[in-house]
C-alpha cells in the first residue's frame, strides 16, 4: 500500500518537534460546480526543529507518534 503524502504550508512552529502544516484541497462544489477551498490542519513530526513559519513541506503518514500527530515532515520545498 502506498504512503500517503501531502504538501503544504507551515503555520506553526510554535512546539517542539512539531508543525502545523495547512493543507489547502481545491475541489468544485457538487451542485454548483464553483471552485472551493477547504483547508484541513495537521500535526506533523519535525525532529530537528528546522521548519520555519511559512516554509512549503512534504509530509507523509506514519504510526500514532501522541494524541494528534500521526504525519511526519519528509521534506522542506521551500
Amino acid at each position: 500500500m502506498p504512503v500517503k503524502e501531502r504538501v503544504g504550508l507551515v503555520v506553526s512552529d510554535k512546539m517542539n518537534k512539531t508543525v502545523v502544516v495547512a493543507v489547502e484541497n481545491r475541489s468544485p462544489d457538487p451542485k454548483y460546480g464553483k471552485i472551493v477551498v477547504r483547508t484541513k490542519r495537521y500535526k506533523a513530526h519535525d525532529e530537528a526543529n528546522e521548519c520555519k513559519e511559512g516554509d512549503r513541506v512534504r509530509i507523509q503518514e506514519t504510526r500514532p507518534l501522541s494524541r494528534t500527530k500521526r504525519w511526519i515532515v519528509a521534506e522542506i520545498l521551500k
